[in-house]
């Protein structure tokens, strides 16, 4: 089953880079705003089942669609429609000694495979990200949310269809099972696989894919507050990141403190975060700052944790933040709050992630904010890409080379 809908998808590759594909784009904007009743009442039934089989918080939460959600979707679909058709570009082209003209032209990935938890948000727009890119996408996503991604996978192939591009461009999975993520792992017809979701998942795509695996791993992300920091700026960005969506992989996970400012800076961050319901995990050093705190064990440092509990640590300085996130760190996402520009650009230069933010909120690692639109993924590898992965990450290069009749001597 998995195969022939692979199949069917590959036959018609050509057909998709040439189609209308921002039609499309702009169809389904006007199918999700037209048709959002009829996804929700099938994201709320996933609710219903998902809440009777247990779910914890986190994944209630990245499983919810909200009326808000509509607007975001619809924006990014429209906002990737507008950008540059990133196909048949050529680049780099130059003249050699024999008059021949050579360069690269970017062209699509061919089919991909999207592996996917809880998420139906994703449904959209890692479609939306492939398509323009000119890729079919065969899709399998998480049992929570099968009702939600069959409702959503109904509208693109109907936006599809209005645009004149076959709707076997995009293509769902119609089983849970978990035997259909091994099938994908071994299917040679998928030119990327891309998982999103938990670190068991990603484990096992690692471990299973016998094709190209491009990875979207967990987010420890940090953020230094040093001595010269804007202590109230600090605190908004600590909160923002923490509370206003903890469920995410953006979301902030620990502090790091420099010690000059950690007497006057922690019980304003306990007294912030309480207010939010966020418990904290300290180290020893910040214990005693932290009344309502309890000790961190060595163990979760490197913890994801999805939820309302942010880590805490006070350190000497840059050179013990720097070292904490490069051996704890999972290369998605750190910032730094500091009015000194030297101290900043140190850390923008040495910290080794996706993306480093210098007084700004680790949430803004998002395809959304950065200007592309939406993303499929966020990705914590550097072959092929590193960070939010857009349209243009979604390509590859052909080399092409213009003559006027040359031959090898």
């Amino acid at each position: 089953m998995i195969r022939e809908l692979a199949e069917r998808a590959r036959a018609r590759l050509a057909e998709i880079a040439k189609g209308n594909r921002d039609g499309a784009l702009l169809a389904m904007a006007r199918l999700l705003e037209a048709r959002w009743e009829e996804v929700l009442r099938a994201n709320r039934e996933d609710l219903e089942e998902a809440e009777r089989a247990g779910l914890s918080r986190a994944k209630l939460d990245r499983l919810a669609l909200r009326d808000k959600d509509l607007k975001t979707l619809a924006e990014g679909l429209r906002q990737i429609a507008a950008l540059p058709d990133p196909l048949g570009r050529i680049e780099g082209l130059t003249k050699r000694p024999n008059g021949l003209r050579v360069g690269r032209m970017r062209v699509p990935l061919g089919l991909i495979g999207f592996i996917y938890e809880a998420r139906p948000g994703a449904t959209v727009e890692a479609v939306a990200v492939a398509l323009k890119a000119g890729n079919a996408m065969l899709l399998r996503g998480g049992k929570e949310a099968f009702r939600s991604n069959r409702a959503l996978v109904a509208l693109w192939r109907e936006a599809l269809g209005e645009a004149g591009l076959p709707e076997e461009a995009v293509a769902l999975v119609p089983t849970t099972d978990r035997e259909a993520i091994l099938e994908m792992c071994r299917l040679e017809l998928l030119d990327l696989l891309i998982p999103r979701g938990g670190e068991e998942l990603i484990r096992l795509v690692q471990k299973e894919a016998r094709v190209p695996v491009l990875a979207h791993a967990k987010g420890v992300n940090h953020l230094y507050v040093d001595e010269r920091a804007d202590l109230d700026m600090a605190l908004r960005l600590a909160l923002n990141g923490k509370v206003q969506r903890p469920a995410v992989c953006n979301a902030l996970e620990a502090v790091l403190v420099h010690e000059r400012v950690a007497p006057l800076f922690l019980p304003r961050l306990e007294e912030a975060m309480a207010a939010h319901g966020v418990e904290l995990r300290a180290c020893p050093r910040a214990l005693p700052l932290l009344p309502r705190a309890v000790p961190a064990s060595a163990e979760e440092w490197d913890r994801e944790y999805l939820d309302l509990i942010l880590r805490v640590k006070v350190v000497a300085g840059l050179e013990e933040a720097l070292a904490h996130i490069a051996r704890y760190g999972s290369r998605h996402t750190e910032a730094i709050c500091t009015e000194d520009p030297k101290t900043a650009w140190r850390f923008l230069e040495e910290v080794d992630a996706s993306l480093v933010l210098w007084n700004a909120s680790t949430r803004f690692n998002d395809g959304f904010q950065l200007g592309l639109g939406a993303e499929i993924g966020i990705s914590t590898s550097k072959l092929h890409a590193y960070g939010p992965m857009g349209p243009l990450e979604l390509t590859t290069t052909k080399w092409i080379a213009l003559g006027e009749g040359q031959e090898r001597g």
